[in-house]
């Protein structure tokens, strides 16, 4: 299912490098991650498989998002990674003694959602070694993602997701998109639910459900009820026509 297309800065000035990836699938699956959450600039410093985007375990991995694994770009340093960034996050679970500063992802990418004169990259290592300490020390913060310190472990693909959802939901203030799914009547006003209620009242002292000389909370117990459903037109005329029709009944 296609939904619309969301135009935010942040999905052009991020960039996903992934540093000497070792699994063609993983770099697939890195790709379809990146590309459900709306980002497309992919970069892999020395992968270990060089025919990355057409081997079978990342064209299946990738699931559909082979355009981004396919444009995919392949340098052969960190440094020209980075070229054009201007700001660099390192992720890692593993905290060194000498780093940049640790940031949580989500307040990174509220920072970065914020300041459209970033041009920011996201440093992600190898499966098995992660980021050496060289490429860590390019980068003005370190990203640990905040795990079971039991079993802090994720894969590579999984890390990159949570990434990007991160900054998806920064750069969109965590709104949904209009899919335009699902229908959506107008909005009753106060004098057509007022009317609703009134017919509702005959209706319930009809059969005798309420005593009109002893009423205590019930219709404000109901209007309270109905108070939290947004009630729509189409959905008061609902109402209304059972009203009607025990009305009906009790006289028949």
């Amino acid at each position: 299912m296609n939904l619309p297309q969301t135009d935010t800065l942040l999905f052009k000035r991020l960039r996903f490098i992934l540093v000497e990836t070792s699994r063609a699938g993983n770099i697939g699956a890195a790709a379809r991650a990146m590309k459900t959450m709306g980002f497309a600039d992919l970069v892999l410093v020395n992968p270990r498989c060089a025919d990355f985007a057409r081997h079978e375990e990342a064209v299946a991995f990738a699931s559909g998002a082979l355009d981004v694994l396919e444009g995919a770009r392949v340098v052969g340093s960190i440094d020209e990674a980075l070229t054009g960034c201007n700001f660099a996050a390192a992720v890692s679970a593993r905290l060194r003694e000498y780093s940049p500063p640790l940031v949580t992802p989500r307040a990174l990418a509220e920072q970065l959602a914020g300041d459209a004169g970033l041009q920011a990259a996201f440093l992600f290592g190898n499966e098995r070694f992660g980021l050496p300490n060289e490429a860590v020390e390019k980068c003005n913060v370190l990203i640990n993602i905040p795990a079971n310190p039991d079993y802090s472990s994720l894969n590579l693909a999984q890390a990159v997701q949570v990434l990007a959802y991160e900054g998806r939901m920064a750069a969109t203030d965590g709104k949904l998109a209009a899919s335009g799914i699902g229908f959506k009547g107008e909005a009753a006003s106060v004098e057509q639910i007022e009317g609703m209620y009134a017919h509702l009242e005959q209706a319930l002292v009809a059969i005798d459900f309420l005593n009109p000389d002893s009423p205590k909370k019930l219709m404000p117990r109901i209007k309270r009820l109905f108070s939290r459903t947004a009630l729509e037109t189409e959905e008061v005329n609902i109402l209304r026509g059972m009203a009607r029709q025990i009305l009906a009944m009790k006289k028949s």
